[in-house]
């Protein structure tokens, strides 16, 4: 018998010390094909409907397979719930010796260098920003981690930690005065040591791509990689596997070449007018750029002679500051990087405006930053280039890889062919305590009316349900419309994505009696909410991604020149994917039930609307809104718990 299988069964350690474990036989299953794959070094793809218990499926074989498994998820929230909850519970109960470790990226820690060396230019910018630096200094000075999330009074985004953090670009490494006190080898070093690791997906690609461009991993090295929320991963590996040039890093190079100008080549003041030569051209560029806010190919921007003009004039300053730090990195090990750092966008800026078939060139334009970014169109072949390092354990989890039971799309997103692949179905009875409600909206999808017709439609399930519901838009245009529309109506308490904090309003969402809130992609996933609290979801359009984005274009554009369908083979199984995202909003515990509301027409009018259906958890279907509300009110009638 295997070991895994111990624990999981009817009557095995899990159901003996935790009061509420309930057997379930795709959890077992799970924890039986991960224990298999770890002891044969296999790849393997496992999709695990919610409630099957994936967490603790692929936990539990980590740590009793003896090796050292790094374990990635997809956020930081996440993380800690898993070093922090689920780790300690599951140790707790099979009483073995294993060490673990939680490693985030370095932008975590407090780098004490740049806290020494950059406390000049902070207190320079202000009484308020002298007060903060002198808060964080005085906890550098207590804190054992150097995790930032430890000063509670200065929020993760202030600007004062890039001041104080470092990124990849800053960092000195082994050659840092400080190396010897850096809270990220301290980190890295308590890993090493670790049998389980747990970080998160940023963490992990950006170990992988640095280690690719000779910078050295924060990783250990490890026997087996388990990576859940592995949905995610295609779009970020695209992330992290563009070279991007931003102006927050060209004025981060600034400061960091005028600190380090004073300690290492204080004659070389020249260096600064070449500074504010690039700040120049930065802000020059920046304000050309006002008319052109949002994501653009490249191409389209460019066409403005201003703009084009700008850009022109950045890349000459660039140039010239590249050039004065080269003759400069001689002096100074700060110098010496910041002249590194200053070729790779010169370089970045030069290939820039030329034409590349596997590469899309776009800018991404706000009222206070713009950045550039070429982005490699298939990443299948780069990434199997990054992992080819780790021939060990890969196993890959999610509760949506599948379209139409299939995992093809996945797989060939990440160059996976070869892997197992095992789909485990839902524990939860979706046939009793669900209802997928399909309205029946003649208005187009496209037409302008078309949010009215949505909130015509889903407002006696509101008024049924008390509210209790999750509006989720495909667009942010489509959210302020209905936020317009449903404003005047005062039987619901309403949240709007924007007012506040994401975490904030989920939280008054939970407290607050018959609450409604309307969302974008932000709120499509990652939102764990149990309970009549979230009794109702509805879902305006089916999420297809926005076909002016620069990237996709260019994806589509580069699968038409190959002769293939990219509607069939890309744009497809990826709305299939968001949709099972959105509709895993609703269930998230066995005794939760509810409705969901899918008023997109195309989802039967089209043939392509199969596709999703098929893909989606096997809820009873009706378009009849009373058979709706006489479900919702017999399920209403047997939980006392109002909808707050």
């Amino acid at each position: 018998m295997l070991q895994s299988e111990k624990i999981f069964s009817p009557d095995g350690l899990l159901a003996e010390h935790l009061d509420h474990f309930r057997y379930r036989p795709q959890q077992e299953h799970m924890g039986m094909v991960v224990e298999a794959a770890l002891k044969h070094s296999s790849r393997l793809i496992i999709e695990a409907g919610t409630g099957v218990g994936k967490t603790f499926a692929y936990l539990v074989p980590a740590l009793l397979s003896k090796q050292k498994v790094v374990i990635s998820t997809g956020t930081r929230h996440l993380q800690d719930q898993l070093y922090f909850k689920d780790l300690p519970a599951i140790l707790d109960i099979v009483k073995i010796p294993v060490s673990t470790a939680l490693l985030k990226g370095r932008s975590n820690y407090l780098c004490v260098h740049r806290l020494e060396h950059h406390a000049p230019r902070i207190h320079a910018n202000g009484r308020q920003a002298a007060k903060k630096f002198q808060t964080i200094q005085d906890w550098s000075l207590v804190t054992r981690t150097g995790e930032i999330a430890e000063v509670n009074s200065i929020g993760e985004g202030d600007p004062v930690w890039p001041s104080v953090t470092s990124t990849v670009e800053n960092c000195l490494g082994s050659e840092c005065p400080s190396y010897q006190q850096c809270h990220v080898v301290k980190a890295r070093r308590k890993a090493l040591q670790a049998d389980v690791v747990i970080i998160n997906h940023h963490l992990f690609f950006s170990d992988l791509t640095l280690k690719q461009e000779g910078f050295g991993d924060l990783l250990p090295q490890a026997d087996a990689f388990i990576l859940d929320e592995a949905h995610q991963l295609p779009e970020l590996a695209s992330t992290f596997l563009a070279t991007t040039t931003s102006s927050r890093q060209l004025k981060s190079l600034g400061d960091d070449v005028i600190a380090a100008q004073l300690e290492e080549a204080p004659e070389s003041d020249d260096v600064r007018e070449i500074i504010r030569s690039v700040q120049k051209w930065i802000a020059d560029f920046q304000l050309a750029l006002v008319n052109n806010t949002g994501r653009r190919l490249w191409r389209e921007a460019a066409g403005a002679k201003d703009i084009e003009d700008q850009f022109t004039g950045l890349c000459t300053a660039i140039g010239e500051l590249s050039g004065k730090l080269a003759a400069l990195s001689e002096r100074g090990t700060v110098l010496a990087r910041c002249a590194e750092r200053c070729e790779r966008h010169r370089q970045h800026l030069q290939h820039f405006v030329e034409i590349d078939e596997d590469t899309v060139n776009w800018i991404e334009g706000s009222e206070k930053e713009f950045k550039l970014h070429s982005t490699p169109l298939v990443i299948a072949d780069l990434f199997q280039s990054l992992i080819e390092d780790y021939p060990c354990s890969w196993i890959f989890t999610s509760a949506t890889l599948t379209v139409n039971a299939r995992f093809d799309h996945f797989q060939q997103q990440l160059g996976f062919g070869d892997a197992e692949t095992i789909m485990l179905d839902s524990p939860y009875d979706y046939e009793a305590n669900t209802r997928l409600f399909l309205p029946l909206i003649s208005v187009d999808p496209g037409h302008d009316g078309y949010t009215q017709s949505v909130v015509d439609a889903v407002l006696p399930i509101l008024e049924a349900n008390k509210g209790c519901a999750f509006l989720l838009f495909s667009s942010h245009r489509a959210l302020r419309a209905a936020a317009g529309i449903l404003r005047g109506n005062n039987h619901f308490n309403f949240l709007v994505q924007g007012e506040a904090p994401r975490r904030e309003l989920l939280d008054r969402f939970v407290k607050t009696e018959h609450a409604v809130l309307l969302g974008t992609s932000s709120f499509w996933e990652g939102v764990d909410i149990r309970g009549r609290a979230l009794s109702c979801v509805v879902i305006d359009k089916l999420p297809f991604a926005a076909p002016d984005d620069p990237v996709l274009a260019g994806r589509l554009q580069a699968m038409r020149r190959h002769g293939e369908n990219p509607f069939m083979l890309y744009q497809l199984p990826q709305a299939v994917l968001a949709l099972k995202q959105g509709v895993g909003r609703l269930i998230r515990d066995e005794d939760d039930y509810g409705v969901v509301t899918i008023c997109d027409p195309r989802l039967t009018a089209k043939p392509y609307g199969k596709s999703f259906i098929q893909s989606l958890p096997d809820m009873p279907r009706t378009s009849s809104l009373d058979e709706v509300i006489d479900f919702l009110q017999q399920h209403d009638s047997r939980h006392e718990a109002p909808c707050h």
